[in-house]
């Protein structure tokens, strides 16, 4: 289709090879499809174009909003029964719990005349995700077609390849198309279809081939790059504009927008500012070092007893619990010195990464290291399980905001509580495994103390 093909541009193969597998309105398609690709590759837009353009019944679902099993097949079965009812009918909201339910209503809804002789498709955006829902969830939608007895069709789009989906148990294999990424020519023509109608097709080609220039080896994001372009077109026209050069001085176009490409060179992907702020500073020509930030900011102040806790955390995870008494006792006996080493300790323990710990044994350390005397009160607490059963704040914090100095890590923090029902755990031991800040080298903690944002 000639319209089809204006929507959705360098993608005609897979555009083809679905259009082949859909069939006819009343066919049986494929059970499942599997599509997979990276980001901003075109799996959701030429998905949601051709179901669109041949104006299929289809249900559009993104997983990371229905987090839950109950929000995801409630999300289907409710706008399932929105397109088989009338307009002016007011359709009632659809409550479902288990998968064994959603089938059962499934054939209820999908008795509608709208949708008897077609095709029903349903689409799930970020399917990867479904991977951490109940068992049988991903086998069951893979299978939709067979346990419904409809004519129903299954779309997966995901950013990850269908071996990390595939369960042990085995499953229904889906047909899997691949979206491969976008080449700078392709870049080239679909970000030059955007250009404005008040100025030539040949002259916004040019801006697009200087952008993709500076911004290819870096960023082949196609959002990202039609984000820059929009950001950074008023000043590359801005010549234009005020009549000093012609939109063939190709050179003086380069030469005005060449520094505010570099300044944009310094956030790409970060969206630290909104576009309003953006242009702002572009008719202000504000100094990129004025620029506020998490880029500005090289150093963190934390709250005094979390830099303590952050050192005691650092020292129980990287020291064996045998030599706390001779780093932290003033009178800690006679150790005995041998020479003989184990076969794990020949290894750094900095490369062997942090070791889980008990809470006590950090409180132990906290204390030892801090001159003054520490009292175990909530404000002390709060900082190292708040709520009960989370990691620290601190850690939490710090870990969004040092990422760049290769900081992160796996941490699994072992906590025994005397009191079990505090926590609603049984047994009166629990085990927090999360994923929370690298501890770093002892000399950098120690200049948080000092350092300015």
């Amino acid at each position: 289709m000639a319209h089809l093909e204006n929507l959705v541009l360098c993608r005609e193969s897979q555009v083809s090879t679905l259009q082949s597998v859909f069939g006819e309105r009343q066919h049986f398609s494929f059970p499942s499809i599997f599509i997979y690709g990276h980001t901003a590759s075109g799996k959701t837009y030429v998905t949601q174009t051709l179901l669109k353009t041949l104006e299929l019944p289809h249900v559009f679902v993104n997983c990371v909003e229905c987090f839950t099993l109950r929000l995801l097949l409630e999300q289907i079965l409710n706008k399932l029964n929105h397109l088989s009812s009338s307009e002016d009918a007011c359709p009632t909201h659809i409550t479902c719990e288990t998968f064994n339910d959603f089938v059962c209503l499934f054939k209820q809804v999908t008795k509608a005349e709208s949708l008897k002789d077609q095709t029903v498709y349903i689409v799930l955006d970020k399917a990867e995700y479904l991977r951490d829902m109940e068992a049988n969830l991903l086998p069951g939608f893979l299978r939709l077609q067979e346990l419904t007895d409809r004519n129903v069709t299954v779309i997966l789009l995901s950013e990850i390849v269908w071996e990390k989906f595939r369960p042990n148990t085995g499953c229904f294999e889906p047909f899997v198309l691949y979206f491969p990424d976008y080449s700078i020519g392709n870049l080239q023509k679909i970000l030059s279809h955007d250009h404005p109608p008040e100025y030539s097709a040949d002259f916004y080609a040019a801006y697009i081939n200087i952008l993709l220039g500076v911004f290819y080896t870096v960023c082949r994001d196609l959002k990202e790059l039609r984000h820059l372009a929009v950001l950074n077109f008023p000043k590359y026209c801005e010549p234009v504009v005020k009549g000093e050069a012609s939109e063939r001085d190709t050179r003086k176009l380069w030469r005005n927008v060449e520094p505010h490409l570099k300044k944009a060179m310094q956030t790409v992907y970060l969206r630290e500012i909104s576009s309003s702020q953006w242009e702002k500073i572009q008719k202000d020509d504000t100094d990129p070092g004025q620029l506020k930030g998490l880029s500005a900011y090289t150093h963190v102040e934390l709250p005094y007893y979390s830099k303590f806790i952050l050192i005691a955390a650092y020292l129980a995870s990287y020291n064996p619990a045998r030599t706390d008494k001779r780093f932290f006792l003033k009178h800690h006996g006679k150790i005995k010195k041998t020479n003989f080493l184990k076969k794990h300790e020949k290894t750094s323990n900095h490369l062997l990464g942090p070791k889980p710990f008990p809470l006590d044994r950090l409180l132990a350390i906290l204390y030892s290291i801090v001159d003054s005397r520490v009292a175990a009160t909530a404000n002390i607490f709060s900082q190292i399980v708040p709520e009960l059963t989370s990691v620290p704040v601190f850690l939490c914090f710090v870990c969004g905001m040092l990422p760049q100095h290769g900081l992160m890590s796996s941490v699994e923090v072992h906590t025994r509580d005397p009191n079990p029902q505090t926590l609603g755990c049984q047994g009166g031991a629990h085990e927090l495994n999360h994923y929370t800040m690298g501890l770093a080298p002892l000399y950098f903690l120690m200049k948080l103390n000092s350092c300015q944002p």
